[in-house]
């Protein structure tokens, strides 16, 4: 059962783990979590570091806003030839314009 409406985004991110940093994309964010597509595995638990950029339109502002991000993997599949790993957003703050 969801707790939240999710939105199906597709967004470049780049993720940082603990020990190094890598690209994926979004698949679909709510206002809890996010769940992305990456060429690697994620353990569970692993605590996260990522970045977005919101398009404008979505957030309702007139110019695209990156937005720094924490949170920790709930799970992580394999679907076909790339992996879905969902975060949570524990904490997030807008980057300066």
């Amino acid at each position: 059962m969801r707790c939240a409406v999710r939105f199906p985004l597709q967004l470049p991110a780049l993720l940082e783990s603990e020990k190094e940093e890598f690209p994926a994309s979004t698949r679909n964010i709510s206002a809890s979590g996010i769940l992305f597509v990456l060429q690697r595995r994620l353990k569970k638990g692993t605590p996260l570091r990522y970045s977005l950029r919101m398009p404008g339109e979505v957030l309702g502002t007139s110019h695209d806003v990156l937005v720094h991000c924490t949170g920790r993997v709930v799970r992580c599949s394999l679907s076909q030839k790339q992996y879905l790993a969902a975060a949570t957003i524990d904490d997030y703050r807008f980057a300066e314009h």
